[in-house]
């Protein structure tokens, strides 16, 4: 399975969400790039209005240059209490071409993405939980469900797939890639949400150490964000 393949399975209004350092905007990104790559247009939508770490608009100059749209809130990353949400992106219900959420990865993250609920009653929409094996607090298939369950009671919306993001930065290698095939396996389980992908970064796979071979459904991932592999 290539990259068009995981795509294809996808619904065109994404939304990715997850605990901090899962991969999340990493993902987001790769799955905006890759699709404009095959001929759509794409909108992503940051929408991590408080963590000032790995944000999507950080990467603007970068995925401006594949003609992608980016949408960004008006006061993320800054003292302000109540950060504000521009009109446009109450547009992201009404454009053409596949739309990529990227959420945050705390309640506030969660708590802005419920406040578009009404309107996404009336979407199409896939929302995909990213989970990794290798970081604090979702280490366990438990941890990871009860993080999960967190984040569809304070959206009020229910995640439909997972993301098996599971690594060890650079030292990643087929042994930890099968331990989070196991993980991702149980989580899946407990959750009732199949893995919609499993990804593995791209100058790892082959001469880099990992077997391709051994990961299904596998969706290979650029590193875009932050110090190399900080959130893979």
């Amino acid at each position: 399975m290539n990259k068009t393949d995981i795509l294809n399975k996808i619904k065109a209004f994404t939304i990715v969400t997850g605990h901090y350092g899962c991969g999340k905007t990493n993902l987001s990104v790769n799955l905006a790039i890759d699709a404009a790559k095959a001929g759509e247009h794409v909108t992503i939508v940051d929408m991590d209005l408080v963590n000032p770490y790995f944000r999507t608009s950080d990467y603007r100059p970068l995925l401006e240059s594949y003609g992608i749209d980016v949408i960004t809130p008006v006061f993320g990353a800054t003292n302000l209490d109540i950060p504000s949400l521009p009109a446009s992106m109450y547009s992201i219900f009404e454009r053409d071409g596949r739309v990529i959420v990227d959420v945050g990865g705390d309640d506030v993250g969660s708590t802005v993405l419920g406040r578009f609920r009404p309107q996404l009653m009336n979407v199409d929409y896939d929302m995909l939980y990213v989970i990794n094996r290798f970081r604090s607090l979702t280490v366990t298939p438990e941890e990871t469900v009860e993080i999960l369950r967190e984040i569809e009671a304070v959206s009020g919306l229910k995640a439909t797939g997972l993301i098996n993001n599971s690594h060890l930065m650079s030292e990643t290698t087929d042994r930890e890639i099968a331990e989070g095939l196991i993980y991702a396996g149980e989580v899946s389980k407990q959750t009732g949400l199949k893995v919609t992908a499993n990804t593995a970064p791209v100058k790892l796979i082959g001469n880099g150490g990992i077997n391709a071979e051994i990961i299904p459904d596998l969706y290979p991932v650029e590193i875009y964000t932050g110090p190399e592999f900080n959130e893979l």
